[in-house]
């Protein structure tokens, strides 16, 4: 059917009912790709190179494959600007990609000592480098296909559905690795388990990708690669937007691949803990996609972003507070607090850093644009890990201490802990605060049609939370107060572009 589905013509202007089939198959195509990314990513594959003996430096290196393979977006541009069917390329890199899922399965039974992590590592490469292509050719073909004046409702509503199905399945799983570790004597067993799931469950994935009608746009005479590329840069709104999110992507990605290191390492959490605690911080996302997409199309995608980012970053400050307390007590709220606040922030930075991409980019003409986003995002957030792996293993090197014999024993003791906190793991998340509170001053510099400044955001969202609870009160004067629309106050706001000037600082 797939073959079939290729034979199609491109469609011009699709009518309803094949838009509505269409966006449907797209949402099916996400849930898929959700659940492969569920059972083959994060603290699964963290704790399957772990068992194979992975240093902090190659957990580094795992996560920083993804976006070291964006290189290949250079001749993956060549490629969709002649391909006949960007919809054929991109179905044929998917199928091919996802396939390295099922040879990952077998590696403890295919190799054995170090070379194991080598083959990891390979198959990754060869996973999210086809990937590339594919979403090389994806972006430009969704930013065609979906109506723009939809756009932050039908992703959030896409990413709500996928990231529930995945926190459900990543509770399953989480629970039947734990079994598998009581009654499986090789280990291996139930990581390979996940990983052919996964990969089986991504390839369903494809099926649905091919149903989605690809629209038929003007054909323009292909660039070259190199002039292609350079076109994003020449366009100063849009450069200012990729310095923001190469900056925050950096940031991100310094300390966000080791918190299921710290919590598995550090705090000693059983494997079921630390995927309930991660099913929380998605469960949190679901909850507010839709909250965040209807606020980025009320308001816009920026106004999203300035609240979700500083929130994102208070959660990571968090985390050093754990070093306060060695009991579960102590530590198990504070985890709680923080993954709920992680979920909610992240969902608004993912869904609103893709579409204002989406958005910024000229239709029909996107794929250069779009590239070089994902190119940025890729250099940007695979050096960071790296870097974050070599810190934290400097860091934590034997002999390196803080020592204040200067200070009285009981001022020495109560700074412990926490000066303690500084090196390791935990110097990581200091440097994501800093550099991520530096891309939301770069943020400013950014424009787009409709944005407000964060306090209106905020009010407005204060004010959805209001409502949710107009129906259990009796008082005149709260009704009253639910009453106002805060999204009034968006024809009261200047233009921050104004404001703001057309300097590029």
């Amino acid at each position: 059917m797939i073959g079939s589905s290729f034979r199609k013509k491109p469609t011009n202007r699709a009518n309803e009912s094949k838009v509505q089939a269409g966006l449907q198959a797209l949402l099916y195509e996400g849930v898929c790709s959700q659940l492969m990314d569920t059972l083959t990513s994060g603290a699964f594959l963290v704790a399957f190179a772990l068992l194979m003996g992975a240093s902090n430096t190659v957990v580094g290196l795992l996560a920083a494959v993804s976006p070291l393979t964006q290189l290949l977006q250079i001749p993956a541009i060549y490629l969709v600007d002649r391909a006949a069917s960007r919809k054929v390329l991109v179905v044929l890199s998917s199928f091919l990609s996802r396939i390295s899922w099922l040879v990952v399965a077998i590696i403890p039974w295919l190799v054995v000592g170090e070379q194991r992590v080598s083959v990891l590592l390979l198959c990754l490469f060869l996973y999210f480098g086809l990937g590339t292509v594919s979403a090389c050719g994806f972006n430009p073909w969704i930013r065609d296909f979906v109506p723009e004046k939809i756009m932050g409702r039908y992703f959030g509503k896409r990413m709500a559905i996928g990231t529930a199905a995945g926190a459900a399945l990543a509770l399953l799983a989480g629970v039947g690795l734990q079994l598998g570790k009581w009654y499986v004597p090789n280990q291996f067993v139930p990581y390979s388990a996940l990983f052919l799931l996964g990969g089986i469950v991504g390839l369903s994935g494809v099926y649905f990708l091919s149903q989605v009608p690809e629209p038929k746009v003007r054909k323009r005479r292909p660039q070259g690669v190199f002039k292609a590329l350079g076109q994003p840069f020449r366009d100063l709104n849009f450069r200012r937007l990729l310095i923001f999110l190469g900056i925050l992507f950096f940031a991100i990605n310094v300390s966000g691949p080791f918190y299921a290191v710290y919590m598995i390492k550090r705090l000693d959490l059983s494997m079921a803990l630390v995927i309930g605690l991660q099913v929380l911080s998605q469960i949190m996302s679901v909850l507010s996609f839709r909250m965040w997409g209807n606020t980025a199309d009320g308001f816009s995608n920026k106004s999203v972003l300035i609240v979700s980012g500083y929130m994102y970053m208070i959660s990571v400050l968090l985390w050093p507070f754990l070093l306060l307390s060695d009991t579960y007590l102590f530590m198990l709220p504070l985890l709680v607090v923080v993954h709920a606040l992680t979920g909610v922030s992240a969902a608004g930075i993912n869904l609103c850093t893709a579409n204002i991409a989406l958005k910024a980019a000229p239709r029909g003409k996107a794929t250069s644009f779009l590239a070089m986003n994902t190119l940025v995002h890729g250099v940007a957030a695979a050096t960071a890990p790296i870097l974050g792996g070599i810190v934290a293993d400097r860091l934590t090197e034997p002999g390196l201490s803080l020592t204040l014999h200067w200070l009285p024993t009981d001022i020495r003791s109560f700074l412990a802990l926490p000066i303690s906190g500084l090196f390791g793991l935990h110097s990581l998340f200091f440097l994501t605060a800093v550099i991520g509170l530096y891309s939301m001053h770069r943020l400013r510099a950014v424009h787009e049609a409709g944005e407000v400044d964060g306090h209106v955001v905020i009010a407005h969202l204060a004010a959805q939370a209001r409502k949710a609870v107009w129906h259990v009160s009796n008082a005149v004067g709260s009704r009253r107060l639910y009453g106002f629309s805060f999204a009034d106050l968006k024809k009261t706001v200047p233009d921050p572009k104004g404001a703001l000037g057309d300097d590029d600082r």
